[in-house]
């Protein structure tokens, strides 16, 4: 697959896929003999990791230390376990943030509503 077909199918850019494999967030791009990038399954799947991980807010330097102890092979699984374990932990942090600002965006539009309907608003006890 070329880069702009991965490109498409991803929807991310060349610019990303590039720093992507520039920075060791994917390994080097399997390439032709003519040195074009010739994305494979393999690589495919480094690529959708990489999308994948970023889109929760793992780390730039978390999924490159994840790439450098995969190509050492398996004596490191439990350092990239580790390693996923705690990016786990720092994502369930974030999220609980948001968690805790849609409540409070939804009980603000709860009453906004309710005063559309009524001409009054007003403010209960706002949940915590």
């Amino acid at each position: 697959m070329t880069i702009k077909e991965v490109c498409e199918k991803y929807d991310i850019t060349p610019d990303t896929l590039r720093y992507y494999e520039r920075v060791g967030v994917i390994p080097e791009v399997t390439r032709t003999a003519g040195g074009i990038r010739n994305y494979t399954e393999k690589d495919m799947g480094w690529v959708q990791n990489a999308i994948c991980f970023r889109s929760a807010g793992m780390p730039i330097e978390a999924l490159i230390e994840y790439v450098r102890l995969f190509q050492q092979g398996d004596e490191t699984i439990e350092a990239r376990c580790q390693l996923l374990k705690d990016t786990r932990e720092q994502i369930m942090e974030a999220r609980k943030k948001y968690d805790i600002a849609l409540q409070k965006l939804n009980y603000k539009i709860s009453r906004y509503e309710e005063a559309v309907k009524t001409g009054i608003l007003s403010w209960e006890e706002e949940p915590k």
